[in-house]
């Protein structure tokens, strides 16, 4: 999500089936991404582990192209698709979202036993992808200092949307205990712990009521297993009650600016200021419906709109409070992005 300096004089080489890639100069920074979804994609049989490998993978990500980019690590989520019309749906309405105007409809909520079966099968990934040698898992910035300079991608084990969290709290404790240091209360759908926003633009993020009891408990649980909260998806009233529970910095791993982009996913000025006084962060959501003044979800976009946003945000927090929260493999991205490379 930030930019990080390697450690001084620090390169690496590391060999996977017969192919060597080298870690960028060490003069170039680091870039370590609030958020992909290479784990829901490998689920959905998208792309294999081999292809991950080899650079071969269809979509945005995969180890010999991050190596490409200078792409060290990141926040690897878990999420759990809705149900429409007996099949999984896409992270968002890419067919709609083209349109000038849009209203996604959220989805209904996922029971706890359809949420648990899939991020227990998503962990299960995370660990083959560390089996093999493609991610280093973090759960501690010392982990992530020792990771950032070594040839396997520094991966810290994200949950967007709670759906797997019982309200006992019980799952919370063993997903902890597997790893998860990062949890969104919502995805863009509702959950006994809060509302998230629809796919809709124009729109604020003002829609709908705050965290239920069960999300502010929700809130101090996390704190105190140090589980850091994302605001990103969370509507307005959420983002306020969270803001005002938690002990810690309140972070949006991709998000944007309202200003520039009117979309109900993006944060208001009020909320930057917020975030600032938090001392949190807010990584630029590459996804182009959130960037786009248009809010269409299409690709031929000049990268200025980026650097506008990256500005608008370095004016509101400073430039310590702001990175790089990609979306890759979970939306469309500017042509001039392309992919992690």
């Amino acid at each position: 999500m930030a930019l990080i300096p390697p450690g001084d004089g620090q390169q690496a080489h590391h060999t996977l089936k017969n192919i060597e890639y080298f870690m960028i100069n060490q003069n170039d920074p680091l870039v370590f991404d609030g958020h992909n979804d290479l784990l829901y994609r490998l689920h959905n049989q998208k792309i294999d582990l081999e292809s991950v490998a080899e650079g071969t993978a269809e979509g945005h990500l995969d180890l010999p192209r991050a190596r490409q980019g200078g792409f060290s690590g990141g926040f690897f989520a878990l999420w759990v698709p809705s149900m429409r019309a007996g099949t999984p749906s896409q992270k968002g309405d890419d067919v709609v979202m083209a349109d000038m105007r849009y209203n996604v409809p959220l989805p209904d909520m996922v029971t706890w036993e359809e949420a648990i079966r899939v991020v227990f099968a998503e962990i299960a990934i995370f660990r083959a992808l560390t089996a093999r040698g493609f991610i280093t898992p973090c759960t501690s910035v010392a982990d992530l200092r020792a990771a950032m300079p070594a040839a396997p991608l520094a991966a810290i084990l994200h949950m967007e949307g709670a759906e797997a969290i019982d309200p006992d709290f019980t799952t919370l404790e063993v997903l902890h205990a597997a790893g998860l240091r990062s949890l969104g209360p919502v995805w863009s759908r509702p959950t006994i712990f809060g509302h998230g926003v629809p796919f809709r633009f124009p729109s604020t993020g003002d829609i709908g009521p705050g965290l239920t009891d069960l999300g502010k408990e929700l809130v101090r649980q996390c704190n105190r297993l140090k589980i850091m909260l994302d605001v990103s998806h969370l509507n307005e009233k959420g983002f306020d009650d969270l803001a005002a529970i938690t002990d810690a910095p309140v972070v949006a791993t991709h998000s944007n600016a309202h200003a520039l982009c009117p979309h109900a996913r993006n944060l208001t000025d009020r909320q930057l200021a917020i975030i600032a006084e938090s001392d949190g962060m807010v990584g630029l959501n590459f996804a182009t419906a959130f960037l786009r003044a248009d809010g269409r979800m299409a690709p031929d976009m000049r990268l200025e709109v980026m650097i506008r946003h990256l500005d608008h945000l370095v004016s509101r927090l400073g430039e310590d409070r702001v990175g790089l929260g990609s979306d890759f493999d979970g939306a469309i991205v500017p042509d001039g992005i392309g992919d992690v490379s």
